[in-house]
């Protein structure tokens, strides 16, 4: 393909894949929201002008916007999508209208109403993952070391053919896999394994070698590595429902883990922050999975869903773990924030949301060779 196929190929590979994830997320914020007698004046895939849409029974109108960057749910009362309340609406309307708004329900309500869209996307990436575990089946690689390259990390720690690792940092380990993910996280950084040797316990200490590497993409990337392969290799077991389902909610959790731990090296330094990904690396990523295949677009979706639930988490006003936090010190206070506080705070949370796009996108940029 030549470089506009290629920007149209992954331009609409994730436009389905990100208008799936976020469908689902905003049908978490809906579905709860009714449950709470709150009436729904819009439901949007995309923002800006309407494309197409239609009205259903109760009034809410179902549409389809011109940027296809997200989504939104606007709930009777709201100002914009980000669910600031209009107060000059709220205050001309009778008691019987305010009571189908969102902020005349009691704080409990808001919040589970606010929380139901980071909870429908890790339950999307649990659905995705125990059916990914049924199909395809879940690599399963023997924890006991094989071989130790020369003058690597392992070898200089102490670590021979034939131990059994059984921790790393206080982490159990399972299978040579958490051995992966555990160390590629933590380059340069000492960590305290616990081994079997012989039927003995050993606990020595191992910095992980930063080194480049090829990622599923066929890109370089850094991670650290300590030099061992397995004793045995693995193979893909597959799994029935109940097992599936039991691995694929420890896998979200870890994959969640893992995610915040990277961006908090990112916070304080550990790891450069260049590696923050905006939409145009995200969306060369979907075009790639695409091509990958089915395994990989499962498990891309799995991922993608993870982060925006965790960002949507993230305490910063305008998204839905902003809006936790202000409800949180509301039912600490026994009464809301004062108006004028919890504009600036929203008005802080756009100014952060803008600077970390464009940083964002600046990394792409940069990614893709044009700085």
């Amino acid at each position: 393909m030549d470089l506009l196929q290629i920007i149209i190929h992954n331009f609409f590979s994730f436009i389905v894949i990100i208008s799936f994830i976020v469908f689902i997320h905003e049908f978490g914020h809906y579905w709860v929201a009714k449950k709470c007698g709150v009436k729904i004046d819009a439901f949007s895939i995309g923002f800006g002008p309407e494309i197409f849409g239609w009205n259903d029974k109760s009034g809410t109108r179902w549409k389809i916007s011109a940027v296809p960057l997200g989504g939104y749910v606007k709930m009777h009362g709201d100002e914009n999508a980000a669910s600031v309340p209009d107060q000059a609406k709220l205050n001309a309307m009778s008691v019987e209208e305010k009571s189908g708004s969102l902020h005349a329900q009691n704080v409990w309500k808001r919040m589970a109403i606010v929380g139901a869209g980071p909870a429908a996307n890790f339950i999307l990436a649990i659905v995705i993952l125990t059916g990914f575990f049924m199909a395809y089946g879940r690599m399963q690689t023997s924890s006991i070391v094989g071989n130790v390259m020369e003058d690597s990390p392992a070898q200089e720690a102490g670590l021979i053919a034939g131990d059994s690792i059984l921790s790393i940092r206080g982490e159990k380990i399972s299978r040579f896999e958490d051995i992966v993910s555990i160390v590629s996280l933590n380059a340069d950084v000492p960590l305290e394994v616990v081994i079997d040797r012989d039927g003995v316990q050993q606990t020595l200490s191992v910095t992980p070698r930063a080194t480049e590497v090829e990622n599923v993409f066929g890109e370089s990337d850094k991670r650290g590595l300590i030099g061992i392969s397995p004793a045995v290799r693995g193979d893909h077991q597959t799994l029935s429902f109940v097992p599936a389902v039991g691995h694929a909610v420890a896998e979200t959790w870890h994959m969640s883990i893992r995610t915040l731990e990277a961006l908090w090296q990112m916070v304080t330094g550990q790891r450069p922050a260049d590696q923050l990904s905006g939409i145009l690396r995200i969306g060369d990523y979907s075009g790639k999975a695409v091509d990958m295949g089915t395994q990989m677009v499962l498990w891309f979706m799995a991922v993608l869903s993870i982060n925006l639930g965790l960002i949507n988490l993230f305490p910063i006003p305008m998204l839905d773990g902003g809006h936790l936090a202000i409800y949180t010190v509301e039912a600490l206070r026994g009464r809301p924030l004062p108006e004028k506080v919890q504009e600036y705070c929203f008005r802080f949370g756009f100014a952060v949301l803008i600077g970390l796009m464009l940083f964002a996108t600046f990394n792409d940029l940069k990614h893709f060779g044009v700085f």
